[in-house]
C-alpha cells in the first residue's frame, strides 16, 4: 500500500486576464511564499515556504490535476490539468488548462469574466528548517513538492495577486509601469495592503499606518509578517513553586500496607510486587511483627517468635491489617474465579442504602397520530410498572491463630482465605437459583400478584418437554411476541439457554454448530443461544430461555454502593487466639420484569 501524504494548501490567485478562449488556460500564480500562521503539537508557528527554484520539486504539479477546492472523490471533480509550472524565487506560476466538458463549461466562463479569481496549491513538505524571530517559531520549507491546484472561493495568500496582463519582457514591463498612472499605482498599492491586513488580521490602525507611510507591497508584506512574530511570541509567565508533602516511609499504617502486599506476592507468585513493598518480600509475619513492634518504640530484645506475635497483635493494629490486606486479596481473587452461572442473566447495579430499591418500568411511548385539518398535536402518557427488592448483609468470622503466624504457614492462610472467596460467590449464586426457583418452581410473585412464570405472562410453556427444534421454537416465539405494558409487542430477542447439569449434553446437541446435508438437516439454533449451566439448579429437568439483560429489564442484582463484592474488616481475636477475620457481602437480587424469560418445566 502507499504511503498517505498529507497535503497542505495555500491560497492564491486566478490570473483571469490572461485567459485564452480557444485554448482554454489561463496563467495562475499559485504562491507568493507569504508567511502563514498555524498550529502543532507545540503550539503556534508561523509557516514560510521556500521558493527558491532547487528547493521546489515540480516534478508532480507538472500535468497534475486542477481540482474543485482540492477534493479528490470523484472524476468529476477534476476541472482540467497543468500544463506548466514555474518559480522564480519569489513567487510560482502555472499554465493550466480547463477540460471542455459540459459541466465544467460555466466554471470555465466565470473565470474569464473575473467571477472566480482564486485558487490553492496542495503540497508536501519532505524538509524544515526550524528558527526563531522576535520569539515566535518560524518553520520554513526548504524542500517542498506541490501536488495540485484548486479552484477556490477565497483567496488566503495575502502576497498572490491578479495578473492583469500577460506577462511582458522586463524592458517592456518597466516601459508600462513608467506610464502607468501614478494615482492607479497607488491605489492598487492601497488595495493589496487591505488584502494583505484582511488575511493577516490585522486592524484598520495598522492599515492606516501603511497607506499613511506610503508603503509599498512588498514592504507592507515584511511589516505584516513582524506584526504576525510578535503577536505569535509565547507570553511570559511566572511559576509559584508549590512544596507538597507526601507519605512518610517509616509511617506504620504505610509499612503495614507495603507487608500486606510482600505477604501476598509470597501466596499469589504472579503478583509483580511495587517497589517499596520488595524489602519486605521474604519477610515472615514474625518478622513484620518485629519491624512493627521496634517502629512504635517497643523493645522486642530477648522476645521468641511467640511473644512477637502475640504483643504485635495485642499493642498494635498495624499486625491485624497487614493479614487482613493479605486475606481480602487472595479473597477476591478466588471470588472472581468462582463465578455463578445464572449471575451472567441478571444486570449488576448499585444500592445507596439498606431501603426497598424501587424499579419503575415506563411502557411504550405513544405512538404517533396524524395531525387534523387543524394542526393539533394530541399528548401522549406513558403508563409504568413498579417491581422492588432490596439489599441485605450476609456475613461470616474467621479466625487466623498465632500457631499459624509463628510457623508462617501461609499455605493453610492462604487456603482460608480462598474458601472463604469462594463461599462468598457461592452465597450470591445460590441467592439467585433459590429467588429464581421460589414459588415451587414458577418464580417470586409479581407486583401484579402472579408468579414470575406464569401462562398469563406468556413465559411459562403450558405442558413440560424435553429440549427440541419444537419446544426452543415456542420458547423463542413466546420471548418475540411479549405484550409490554402498553399491550404492544415488544419483541424480546432470545440470548440464553439456562439448563442444570443434567441436561448440558442434550442441549449441547441442540446448540452445536454442524454441515448438514440436507435443508431439513438444519439446526436452526446453531450460533443463535449461548449456553449457560447453573449446578445449582434443584430440577433436573427444568430449563429456560432469556434475552440479553442489557436488551430488557429480567434479573437484577445490587451492591451497595461503595461496597461491591465481599468486604473484609480484621481485628485482633478475643475469642480466637490470634487474628479474626470478617467477611461482609452487602447484596440482593430481584426480578424487575417477567418479559425476558422463558421457562419449560421439562420432561
Amino acid at each position: 500500500m502507499a504511503d498517505t501524504i498529507e497535503l497542505l494548501t495555500r491560497r492564491a490567485t486566478l490570473a483571469s486576464a490572461t485567459a485564452d478562449a480557444e485554448a482554454r488556460t489561463v496563467e495562475v500564480i499559485w504562491s507568493t511564499g507569504a508567511p502563514m500562521r498555524r498550529r502543532d503539537m507545540d503550539g503556534q508557528y508561523i509557516e514560510r515556504l521556500s521558493l527558491a527554484p532547487e528547493a521546489v520539486d515540480l516534478s508532480r504539479l507538472e500535468g497534475a490535476s486542477v481540482l474543485d477546492a482540492h477534493r479528490q472523490s470523484a472524476v468529476r471533480d477534476v476541472l482540467g490539468s497543468v500544463r506548466s509550472a514555474a518559480v522564480d524565487g519569489k513567487r510560482g506560476t502555472a499554465l493550466i488548462q480547463f477540460s471542455a466538458r459540459p459541466e465544467v463549461e460555466p466554471i470555465w466562463q466565470d473565470v474569464q469574466a473575473g467571477i472566480l479569481r482564486h485558487v490553492s496549491v496542495g503540497y508536501s513538505v519532505e524538509e524544515w528548517a526550524e528558527s526563531t524571530e522576535n520569539g515566535a517559531r518560524v518553520l520554513t520549507a526548504v524542500r517542498w513538492t506541490p501536488h495540485e491546484i484548486s479552484l477556490v472561493p477565497t483567496p488566503a495568500d495575502p502576497g498572490a495577486h491578479i495578473r492583469m496582463e500577460t506577462e511582458m519582457p522586463d524592458t517592456e514591463t518597466q516601459e508600462a509601469a513608467e506610464t502607468m498612472p501614478q494615482t492607479e499605482t497607488r491605489a492598487e498599492a492601497n488595495a493589496e495592503i487591505r488584502s494583505i491586513a484582511r488575511v493577516a488580521g490585522l486592524d484598520q490602525p495598522w492599515i492606516d499606518s501603511q497607506i499613511d507611510a506610503n508603503a509599498d507591497p512588498d514592504t507592507a508584506r515584511r511589516a505584516a509578517f513582524e506584526a504576525l512574530a510578535a503577536r505569535s511570541a509565547p507570553p511570559v509567565r511566572t511559576e509559584q513553586v508549590r512544596v507538597e508533602m507526601g507519605e512518610s516511609h517509616d509511617d506504620p499504617a504505610l509499612r503495614a500496607r507495603q507487608m500486606g502486599e510482600a505477604l501476598y506476592a509470597r501466596i499469589n507468585p504472579r503478583h509483580e510486587l511495587s517497589e517499596p513493598a520488595r524489602r519486605y518480600a521474604y519477610a515472615t509475619p514474625v518478622d513484620m511483627a518485629r519491624e512493627l513492634l521496634t517502629l512504635r518504640g517497643e523493645s522486642t530484645l530477648a522476645l521468641s517468635a511467640a511473644s512477637l506475635v502475640t504483643r504485635a497483635l495485642h499493642t498494635t493494629s498495624d499486625f491485624p491489617i497487614i493479614l487482613g490486606d493479605t486475606v481480602g486479596r487472595v479473597l477476591r481473587d478466588a471470588y472472581q474465579a468462582a463465578p455463578s452461572g445464572i449471575r451472567r442473566l441478571g444486570r449488576q447495579t448499585t444500592a445507596r442504602d439498606f431501603r426497598a430499591v424501587n424499579k419503575i418500568m415506563l411502557g411504550e411511548a405513544p405512538l404517533l397520530e396524524k395531525l387534523n385539518e387543524h394542526g393539533e398535536i394530541k399528548a401522549g402518557t406513558m403508563a409504568e410498572a413498579r417491581e422492588a427488592y432490596k439489599v441485605e448483609t450476609w456475613a461470616r468470622k474467621i479466625g487466623i491463630t498465632r500457631q499459624v503466624l509463628v510457623n508462617d504457614d501461609l499455605g493453610a492462610f492462604a487456603d482460608l482465605a480462598r474458601r472463604m472467596g469462594q463461599a462468598a460467590a457461592e452465597t450470591e449464586a445460590r441467592i439467585l437459583v433459590t429467588l429464581l426457583e421460589s414459588g415451587a418452581g414458577n418464580g417470586p410473585a409479581m407486583s401484579d400478584g402472579k408468579a414470575l412464570f406464569h401462562t398469563q405472562h406468556g413465559n411459562k410453556a403450558a405442558t413440560g418437554a424435553v429440549i427440541s427444534d419444537a419446544t426452543l421454537s415456542a420458547a423463542r416465539l413466546a420471548l418475540r411476541t411479549q405484550k409490554g405494558i402498553e399491550d404492544r409487542t415488544i419483541r424480546a430477542t432470545p440470548r440464553n439457554l439456562l439448563v442444570p447439569p443434567a441436561l448440558e449434553t442434550t442441549a449441547e446437541k441442540w446448540l452445536a454448530s454442524i454441515a448438514p446435508a440436507t435443508a431439513a438437516d438444519v439446526n436452526p439454533f446453531s450460533g443463535s443461544l449461548s449456553l449457560v449451566v447453573e449446578p445449582r439448579l434443584s430440577s433436573a429437568t427444568r430449563w429456560y430461555v432469556t434475552a440479553d439483560p442489557g436488551e430488557i429489564d429480567g434479573l437484577e442484582f445490587a451492591y451497595l454502593s461503595g461496597a461491591e463484592g465481599p468486604q473484609v474488616e480484621s481485628r485482633s481475636g478475643w475469642d480466637v487466639d490470634g487474628v479474626e477475620i470478617r467477611v461482609i457481602l452487602d447484596f440482593g437480587a430481584g426480578f424487575i420484569d417477567h418479559r425476558g424469560w422463558y421457562m419449560n418445566p421439562g420432561a
